[in-house]
């Protein structure tokens, strides 16, 4: 596997399997938060700002491990029959075209953003506890960063694919039922090709035994 596409694929893979705790702390919460407000009358200040923010934060954190693993949600009815380059073909022209510049901007607005909250240590406004948010604006340009990162890696795949006409490998990970249907179609495929080439191969080779055990009969 190529270094590059190795190391930004761990990277994304690392920090999205990390914030995925943020669902552990997001189930605890809410959890908690309906047991007291309904069983004990007493409803927490915190838990919906604690609700938000875990949330924001999974979802902010794992787009670039989303990407990684292909799973964003596309139109792909047509664009599963094409071929490997043109697949890599319309992936590039959309990474180019699309992704790279709402990335450049996330990035560009997204520090101001975080910037101007740590300026003034901003605070949910609508929260009666006060909760402090300006820490968790600032993943806003950092997950921006990770998705423009782990966006070349793709846009570099694009262009390995376009050359050899082979996707190039990724990291093997948890896939979605769909998706593991998919390769293995793919892989059963692959397989009976192989196979037939087998044959194909067998029989040429069988012809061709034939043919010099004929040449040396005329020779005698």
């Amino acid at each position: 596997m190529n270094p590059f596409l190795l190391f930004v694929d761990t990277l994304s893979a690392s920090v999205g399997k990390a914030f995925g705790w943020c669902i552990m702390v997001l189930t605890f919460a809410t959890c908690y938060e309906v047991f007291v407000r309904y069983v004990l009358n007493s409803p927490t200040p915190w838990a919906f700002d604690m609700s938000v923010q875990m949330y924001g934060a999974l979802f902010m954190m794992a787009g670039a491990y989303t990407l990684s693993r292909n799973g964003h949600v596309r139109g792909d009815v047509l664009h599963r029959l094409l071929p490997p380059r043109g697949q890599a073909g319309i992936d590039l022209a959309l990474y180019i075209l699309f992704l790279l510049p709402g990335v450049f901007a996330l990035i560009w607005y997204g520090y101001d953003f975080a910037a101007d909250s740590w300026r003034y240590k901003e605070v949910s406004w609508s929260s009666p506890a006060r909760v402090q948010i300006y820490f968790f604006k600032t993943l806003i340009p950092v997950a921006g960063f990770l998705v423009l990162l782990q966006g070349i890696a793709e846009a570099v795949r694009c262009v390995m694919c376009l050359r050899s006409g082979e996707w190039p490998a990724r990291l093997h990970d948890v896939e979605e039922t769909e998706t593991m249907a998919l390769h293995q179609h793919e892989d059963e495929e692959r397989l009976r090709r192989e196979e037939e080439e087998k044959i194909k191969m067998h029989e040429e080779l069988k012809k061709l035994h034939q043919s010099d055990e004929n040449d040396r009969g005329e020779d005698k």
